[in-house]
């Protein structure tokens, strides 16, 4: 289990679904991801104020946006609860040829931003195993979004850009993959709009594991999903500069 200096918040999520929807995992699972306290929660961080913190313990996600709400739901980890992904493929066509499971945070438009998430892979062990997050979002054909992919190739582990065509990578760096297993981890996007620098951290804060260097969208909306997996998050907090 990990544990990260993260976090607290302006904001608390809430939920699409009833607390009917819940579903308690048996004792064989992983082990559930801790709750940060609020006084674990940075008020800031890199000079950029908090502005949403989310940790789905009301039992909603009613501050998320998903494109096809009948793929994610709300489930228990021991004491906690975590927004998850169940459906593989979801029902949501793409105008590109990009991720189909996407859920938007609502309301917010960010600049230069960090975008801090637990999250936790639960599909069976495979190359293209893997989770996403989005970010520069303007519409369901203009985005950036980081693919954390098992094993690399053109297509996995990699920055991408959909500007009105099937998604590009424009990774500078990257590695030879994600080493997923069925634990909790934690992924990090820092993203400074001025040099068009965007920094893709994963378990090591400390050490980028992909960058590029990309001014096209220089705002837009956060999301998490993935291109065609399942998988759970929890713990998500967003500093930076709010956009007109």
């Amino acid at each position: 289990m990990l544990r990260s200096f993260l976090s607290a918040g302006l904001m608390t999520g809430l939920m699409l679904f009833s607390s009917a929807a819940i579903v308690v995992l048996n004792a064989a699972e992983p082990a559930p991801l801790k709750t940060l306290e609020k006084d674990q929660i940075p008020n800031s961080m890199q000079g950029l104020p908090l502005l949403f913190h989310e940790n789905f313990q009301s039992g909603h996600s009613k501050h998320w946006e998903p494109t096809d709400d009948k793929a994610w739901k709300m489930i228990q980890q021991g004491d906690n609860q975590v927004f998850s992904l169940f459906k593989k493929k979801s029902n949501f066509e793409p105008p590109v040829r990009s991720p189909y499971n996407r859920a938007l945070l609502k309301n917010i438009s960010v600049s230069d931003f960090i975008f801090d998430v637990k999250l936790q892979s639960t599909i069976p062990d495979y190359g293209h195993r893997s989770l996403c997050l989005f970010f520069g979002y303007q519409d369901d054909s203009h985005f950036y979004y980081v693919h954390f992919g098992k094993k690399r190739d053109d297509h996995a582990n990699q920055i991408f850009i959909v500007n009105d065509k099937p998604r590009t990578k424009i990774s500078t760096k990257t590695t030879p993959g994600t080493n997923w297993d069925d634990e909790w981890h934690h992924a990090r996007v820092v993203r400074d709009t001025e040099s068009g620098s965007i920094k893709i951290y994963f378990d090591n804060m400390q050490e980028p594991v992909m960058t590029a260097e990309d001014k096209t969208f220089l705002s837009g909306r956060v999301g998490i999903g993935s291109f065609d997996d399942t998988g759970n998050f929890d713990e998500i907090l967003l500093f930076g500069k709010k956009a007109e």
